[in-house]
């Protein structure tokens, strides 16, 4: 793989690199970035104004999850070592080994809302100790476009709702809604 990929690439062919094609796995991981790449940049559409970079936004869904193979979810037919919350960070170290770290800090930056380092040390996570929340307006889209969307249902093309997603968060407090709402708010 080259030292430095250069946008726009085809995020497929970086995903065949790790997941084997017609596996389970690979049709649920290419079905649900192609369903948060759609979403990306159809809410991407209502914030043009300030110019966000739909190569990127595109290229990224596709990868956000890129390390879920290395984690212990049997139903998605990954048999890692990894707890499923670390894909994140695993995802990261991924892509900057082939020269996407700006798409790296979407994979661990898209979890929920977004996990501080405050998350980390009072529930314990087996993370590493840093603030893992989406930054920039191309992140921020990324993550609230991942939520709308189950990899467990992968076959389904059903949108969760906003109320869905509100009860799905209210179970990591008050302050993870009032994120999401905000977002919901800001992109309409």
């Amino acid at each position: 793989m080259p030292e430095n990929i250069k946008s726009p690439f085809d995020p497929v062919e970086i995903i065949k690199k790790f997941y084997e094609p017609g596996s389970k796995t690979y049709e649920i991981f290419l079905h649900h970035g192609k369903s948060v790449a759609k979403k990306a940049l159809e809410v991407s559409a209502g914030v043009m104004h300030l110019n966000p970079d739909l190569d990127f936004i595109n290229e990224a869904a596709m990868l956000h999850d890129i390390g879920i193979f290395m984690t212990n979810a049997p139903a998605l037919g990954c048999t890692g070592k990894y707890n499923y919350i670390c894909h994140g960070y695993l995802g990261r170290e991924i892509l900057d080994k082939i020269g996407l770290p700006k798409h790296g800090l979407v994979c661990e930056r898209h979890i929920g809302v977004g996990i501080t380092i405050q998350d980390i040390q009072q529930q314990g996570l087996p993370l590493p100790e840093r603030d893992m929340v989406p930054i920039s307006l191309e992140e921020k889209i990324i993550a609230f476009a991942d939520k709308f969307f189950s990899k467990s249902s992968y076959l389904s093309t059903k949108e969760k709702t906003v109320q869905e997603i509100k009860n799905s968060l209210a179970g990591f407090g008050e302050g993870k809604v009032k994120i999401f709402q905000s977002w919901v708010d800001f992109f309409g």
